[in-house]
């Protein structure tokens, strides 16, 4: 089974169904014991970092997301979900994140609304591939996923940036390391390449 944490934030029902469309079973949670007995996890996240992180703590769910991240299973973040995972971040004020990563989640610099772009980034950006792992199979530098933020991070540790993009600036569009992953787009958005994903996720043995 794979859990789809509810902490009260975050585009559940449409990761849920997305993985659903692929054959895997997977279930929208709220029960921390049913998240770390799951096969696999996913943490969705859509609104302020500092909301996400208070609504995850506060369910008991950050404890059983820690605990289920220890076993080993594999386990995803998506959009704010993958921001919580790093040291902090600078979203309306300095909030602690969970330190699985090292780097800060900045706003995009205003500057760049000067060059015709706009805050928040919202649509379609190419990736750049940084490495070679099972969950990028079928995947290629120049592919498009879809995008919906004003906050982005870049990994600052050696080896854990999977995917990258440019939108102004260049930062982190995916990060992996040993059984943790996480993508700033939404897969779930992200149509045939979206659900290629989510499907090598389901099936990633790490």
């Amino acid at each position: 089974m794979i859990a789809v944490i509810d902490y009260g934030m975050g585009n559940l029902r449409s990761v849920e169904k997305a993985l659903q469309s692929l054959g895997f079973d997977a279930q929208i949670t709220s029960d921390p014991e049913k998240v770390v007995q799951a096969d696999r996890a996913v943490l969705p996240g859509v609104g302020a970092f500092a909301d996400c992180r208070t609504g995850l703590v506060d369910s008991g769910l950050r404890e059983a997301a820690a605990q289920f991240i220890k076993t080993g299973k594999p386990f995803l973040g998506i959009c704010v979900g993958m921001q919580l995972l790093f040291e902090k971040s600078l979203e309306f004020g300095e909030h602690e994140g969970l330190g699985y990563f090292k780097g800060t989640v900045r706003k995009f610099p205003d500057e760049i609304i000067a060059r015709g772009m706009k805050i928040p980034q919202m649509g379609w950006n190419r990736i750049n591939k940084k490495m070679t792992h099972p969950l990028l199979d079928g995947i290629e530098t120049g592919d498009y996923f879809y995008f919906v933020h004003s906050y982005c991070v870049k990994a600052e540790e050696a080896g854990v940036e999977a995917l990258s993009c440019e939108y102004g600036i260049d930062f982190s569009a995916m990060v992996i390391r040993d059984n943790m992953a996480a993508t700033q787009f939404h897969p779930e958005k992200s149509q045939k390449l979206g659900l290629h994903l989510l499907k090598n996720f389901g099936e990633w043995k790490c």
